[in-house]
C-alpha cells in the first residue's frame, strides 16, 4: 500500500475505506474541505487486493480540480503526470499506458461507460464532490451502478463529498458511510453591509482592504462569473497596495494561468484571488487566511418556453456557504466576510442541475444506452429525471434527425455523441459541407462561450460580429479590434483548435466569411428558429415552430427576410432575439425539404363566425405564401366544431325554447336519476359534439346558418320516446292553473322551479304543485292583479291560512275591480276583473 505521510486528516482512515471497499462494492465517504480525500484516497486504493491491478477512474465535475488532483498526486509519487496518475478532460489528455489512476470529468466518464459498458481494465470509480450534482454526474453515477448491477457485480464504486447528505446517497447506494473530522481551524463570521448605492465590485474592493488590514496571509474573493471578475480586478487594481497581487480563477483561463492562480504565491507577497465557485471545492489555494463572499454563483437554467439554456446569477446555497468559509480555515482562524445580511435565509442545499437543466443531452445518452420514452427499464437515479423535460429534449432530438420514430437513436445521433457537443451544434457540425468545418469549429468555440465584444459591439445581436472579431484576432496574431476582449479570444481560439483536431481540420478559418455562411450552418442547429420577417412589422418575425420573436430598437440586423435566432429572452408576447444571423432561404430548400408543405387549410374568421378556406405554403409554421379557395361543405363542419369548443356553447343561436329544454332536462336528471337523462351541462356538451351538434351542421359554413330552433331539435333528439313523456310529465314546460291558464315555469341549476302567477288565478287551490314526481315543491311568485310580487312561496295552505287575510286588507281597496273573496278556498279562480257594475 502507498502511505502518504500523516500529513492529512484522511490518513487515518485511508485502510478502513480499502477493508470497507473489500467487503462491500459500494461506499459512502463524507470528509469535509482539506481532509484530503480527493489525493489520499486514489493512492490509498491503488495496491488494494481487490483491484487486481485494474485502473481507477476519478470523476471531478471541473477541469482546474482534475488537473489540480491530478498534479498533486504525481507529485507525491514523486512522479510527472501522465505515468501511475494522468488526466483526461475536453480536448486534453496526458496518460500512457502506464496510468493507474485516470482523473477525468464528467463527460469523459459518461464517453467511457457508453463506448466499453463492461468498462475493461477499470476496477473502481471515485465521484469526487458528488454534492455538485451536475446532470453528467448524476447520469455518470447511473449508468456506472447499471454496469455494477449487470455486467460487473465487481466494480467499487466511491461516492465522496464534503457536504451532502450522507444518509440518502447511503441508502440510495445501499452502501455504508465513512466520515472524516477534516482539519479545520475556527473562522469567524461577519456581515459587512454594502453602503447606498455601492456596487458589487466597489463592496468587494472595500472589504478586501478591510480583510487585508484585520487578517494575515491571502484573501479570496467568491464572485458569480468572469464579467465579475473583471469589473472587481479593475476597481482592486486601483485601490490596493502595489505589492498584493490580483489573481483570477475562473473555468475560462489558459492552463498556465490556472495554475498560476493555485500555485503558493512568492515570499513577502500575498494575494487576492478572485474566484468563480471553481474554488469552492476540490482545489487548495495555499496560504488564503480570508474569504470574501458574494452568495452568488452563476448556473444554468432551462427555459421551456424558450427552450433555451441560459447561466443566470443566483444565491448560493447554504451549504455552498459553509464550503467557502470553510476555506478561510484550511491553515489558521481566518474570517469570512459575506455580503448579503445575517438576516438572509438560503436554500440548505443545492439543487440538482438534472431537476433544473435542459434535457437533450441527457435523452441522446439514454437512447445510446438503449433507453426510450417506452422503455419499461430505467436507471437507478438518485433524483429521476422531469418527465416533462426530458420529453421536450426527445421532441427536439427527433427534430434534429438524431432519434427515429420510435424514440431509438439513429446513426446520425451515435455519430452526435461521439463528436462529444451539445445535441443542436453536433447536428450542425455533421450536417456541414467539409469545406466549411474550419468554420463550424468557430461557431463551436463561439456558441460555448460567453460573447468575446466589449463596448458598444457588445450589444450587437449580430453573431457574425463575434466570428469576425475572432477571425480580426486570428489573422493579426493576437491583435484586434478595441471593441473584443482580447483573454476571452484566446480562450475561445483554444476551444476552436480543439474542435479542429476533433473534426479533422488542420488550417483554421480567417477572414470574412460569406454573409449567410454562419446563418446557413447553424440552421441544422436550430431549425425550429428559423425566422422569416413579418411584412407588416420589420422589427417582428415568425419562428418556424410558430412562436414570434422580434428584433430590438437598435438592431443591425434590419431588413433581413431571414435569419436563424441563436439566442433568445422569453417574454409574454414575443421572444427577444439576443444573437442571430442572416441565412439564405435557398438553402432552406435544399436543406429542408421536408419542412416545405403545400395545403389546404381551414380559418375560422371570428368576425363572420365563418369558417374560410386557403391554400398555404408553409416553411415549418411559417406561411410564405396563402390564397383564397372555396369552403368545400364537407370540409366547414371540422372548423365549425372546432370554433365552437374555442368560443363556448355561447357562440351557438340559442332560442329561448332551447335555452328551457336544456334547463329541464338539466333539473329533472338532478331529480330523477334513475330515470338515466343524458348530461347537457357545458363541459359535456363541449366533449360531444360530434354526436349531438354535429348532424344540424351539416352542409353549413357559419354558425350563423344555424336556426334556434335546431338546437331545441338537437337536444330533443338525446331523448328517447320514454324519457320525452317523462320529461314533459315531470318537469314541464308550463302548468294549468286553476283558472284554466296555462303558466310558464321557469327552471334555474340546482333550483326548485318557479311559477309566476297572479294570486286570483289560484282560488280553490289548496296544495302547492310539485314537479318531479312529486319530490319538488314548485316555488309559487304570487302576483297582485296589476303583476306585482305580494309572496313568495312552496307553501299555499298557508298562505291561505295566515297571509291572505292580511293581504286582502291592504290590497281590496287598492283593485276593487278584482275579487277578494272571504273563503278563497271555494271562489272561483279568475284571470280577469268583476264585470262593470258588480
Amino acid at each position: 500500500m502507498i502511505s502518504p505521510p500523516l500529513a492529512f486528516p484522511i490518513t487515518p482512515l485511508l485502510p478502513g475505506i480499502r477493508d470497507a471497499l473489500a467487503a462491500h462494492p459500494r461506499l459512502v465517504l463524507e470528509a469535509p474541505p482539506g481532509a484530503g480525500k480527493t489525493t489520499q484516497v486514489p493512492l490509498a486504493l491503488l495496491d488494494a487486493p481487490w483491484l487486481e491491478g485494474r485502473k481507477i477512474l476519478m470523476l471531478e465535475p471541473r477541469r482546474i480540480a482534475a488537473r489540480a488532483a491530478a498534479q498533486f498526486m504525481a507529485q507525491q509519487l514523486g512522479e510527472t503526470v501522465g505515468q501511475t496518475v494522468g488526466y483526461s478532460i475536453r480536448f486534453e489528455s496526458r496518460t500512457s499506458a502506464a496510468t493507474r489512476i485516470e482523473v477525468v470529468t464528467e463527460g469523459i466518464l459518461t464517453r467511457l461507460i457508453q463506448d466499453d459498458p463492461e468498462l475493461s481494465g477499470i476496477g473502481a470509480i471515485v465521484f469526487d464532490e458528488f454534492h455538485e450534482r451536475h446532470l453528467a454526474g448524476d447520469l455518470g453515477a447511473a449508468l456506472a451502478l447499471d454496469v455494477q448491477a449487470t455486467l460487473r457485480p465487481e466494480l467499487r464504486l466511491l461516492v465522496m463529498s464534503a457536504t451532502l447528505d450522507g444518509e440518502r446517497i447511503a441508502q440510495w447506494l445501499d452502501a455504508p458511510r465513512i466520515s472524516s473530522p477534516g482539519r479545520s481551524f475556527p473562522v469567524r463570521i461577519e456581515y459587512p453591509p454594502a453602503r447606498a448605492q455601492e456596487s458589487v465590485e466597489h463592496h468587494v474592493a472595500r472589504i478586501a482592504r478591510q480583510a487585508l488590514a484585520e487578517n494575515d496571509g491571502d484573501v479570496l474573493v467568491f464572485l458569480p462569473g468572469r464579467r465579475e471578475i473583471a469589473r472587481a480586478q479593475t476597481v482592486l487594481a486601483t485601490t490596493l497596495d502595489e505589492q498584493v497581487e490580483l489573481m483570477p480563477l475562473h473555468g475560462e483561463l489558459g492552463l498556465a494561468e490556472q495554475q498560476l492562480a493555485l500555485a503558493p504565491a512568492e515570499p513577502g507577497t500575498r494575494r487576492v484571488v478572485l474566484a468563480t465557485n471553481v474554488a469552492e471545492s476540490s482545489v487548495t489555494l495555499p496560504g488564503v487566511r480570508a474569504v470574501i463572499d458574494t452568495g452568488l454563483a452563476r448556473e444554468p437554467r432551462f427555459d421551456p418556453n424558450s427552450g433555451f439554456t441560459r447561466l443566470e446569477t443566483v444565491t448560493i446555497s447554504q451549504a455552498s456557504a459553509d464550503q467557502r468559509a470553510g476555506r478561510a480555515g484550511r491553515v489558521a482562524a481566518g474570517t469570512a466576510y459575506r455580503l448579503w445580511p445575517q438576516s438572509k435565509r438560503l436554500e440548505p442545499s443545492r439543487t440538482a442541475e438534472i431537476a433544473q437543466a435542459e434535457l437533450s443531452a441527457l435523452a441522446l445518452e439514454l437512447a445510446a444506452w438503449g433507453i426510450t420514452a417506452a422503455s419499461a427499464a430505467g436507471l437507478p437515479w438518485l433524483d429521476p429525471p422531469p418527465a416533462g423535460a426530458l420529453a421536450q429534449g426527445r421532441e427536439l432530438l427527433a427534430l434534429l434527425g438524431a432519434l427515429d420514430g420510435d424514440g431509438r437513436i439513429t446513426a446520425l445521433g451515435r455519430r452526435m455523441l461521439q463528436l462529444g457537443a451539445s445535441p443542436r451544434l453536433a447536428a450542425a457540425a455533421l450536417r456541414a459541407p467539409s469545406e466549411r468545418l474550419a468554420l463550424v469549429a468557430d461557431l463551436l468555440a463561439l456558441m460555448d462561450a460567453r460573447s468575446p465584444l466589449r463596448g458598444e459591439l457588445a450589444r450587437s445581436d449580430d453573431f457574425r460580429a463575434r466570428v469576425g472579431a475572432l477571425h480580426v484576432w486570428r489573422d493579426r496574431r493576437g491583435g484586434g479590434r478595441a471593441e473584443a476582449d482580447v483573454g476571452a479570444l484566446a480562450a475561445i481560439e483554444q476551444a476552436a483548435k480543439g474542435w479542429r483536431r476533433r473534426l479533422d481540420v488542420r488550417t483554421a478559418a480567417s477572414g470574412v466569411p460569406d454573409s449567410h455562411a454562419v446563418g446557413d450552418l447553424l440552421a441544422h442547429a436550430f431549425p425550429d428558429r428559423i425566422a422569416f420577417r413579418d411584412a407588416s412589422q420589420p422589427l417582428r418575425y415568425t419562428l418556424a415552430n410558430g412562436r414570434g420573436a422580434r428584433l430590438h430598437e437598435q438592431t443591425v440586423l434590419l431588413g433581413e427576410p431571414w435569419l436563424v435566432a441563436l439566442d433568445l429572452r422569453h417574454e409574454a408576447r414575443d421572444s427577444l432575439i439576443l444573437a442571430a444571423a442572416p441565412l439564405d432561404p435557398r438553402q432552406l430548400e435544399r436543406d429542408f425539404p421536408a419542412a416545405f408543405a403545400r395545403e389546404r387549410v381551414l380559418r375560422w374568421n371570428e368576425a363572420r363566425a365563418a369558417v374560410e378556406a386557403f391554400e398555404e405554403q408553409r416553411f415549418g409554421a411559417i406561411v410564405l405564401e396563402r390564397r383564397s379557395v372555396p369552403v368545400q361543405p364537407a370540409d366547414a363542419l371540422p372548423a365549425l366544431l372546432a370554433a365552437v369548443r374555442s368560443r363556448g356553447l355561447e357562440a351557438l343561436p340559442w332560442s329561448e325554447s332551447a335555452r328551457r329544454l336544456r334547463a329541464r332536462i338539466q333539473a329533472l336528471r338532478q331529480w330523477m336519476p334513475e330515470l338515466d337523462l343524458p348530461d347537457v351541462d357545458d363541459a359535456h356538451l363541449l366533449a360531444t359534439l360530434e354526436q349531438w351538434l354535429a348532424p344540424h351542421l351539416e352542409g353549413k359554413r357559419g354558425l350563423d346558418a344555424l336556426a334556434g330552433e335546431s338546437l331545441s331539435q338537437a337536444l330533443a333528439a338525446m331523448l328517447d320516446y320514454e324519457q320525452r313523456r317523462t320529461l314533459d310529465a315531470q318537469a314541464p314546460d308550463q302548468l294549468v292553473v286553476p283558472s284554466g291558464q296555462s303558466r310558464r315555469l321557469e327552471y334555474a341549476p340546482g333550483e326548485p322551479p318557479v311559477l309566476a302567477v297572479k294570486l286570483q288565478e289560484l282560488f280553490g287551490l289548496a296544495d302547492t304543485p310539485r314537479v318531479g314526481g312529486g319530490r319538488v315543491p314548485v316555488t309559487l311568485h304570487l302576483l297582485s292583479p296589476a303583476g306585482r310580487p305580494i309572496q313568495v312561496t312552496q307553501d299555499l295552505k298557508g298562505f291561505w291560512e295566515r297571509t291572505y287575510p292580511e293581504v286582502k286588507k291592504e290590497l281590496k281597496g287598492r283593485y276593487p275591480r278584482h275579487p277578494w273573496p272571504d273563503d278563497p278556498w271555494s271562489a272561483t279562480p279568475t284571470h280577469r276583473a268583476k264585470p262593470r257594475g258588480t
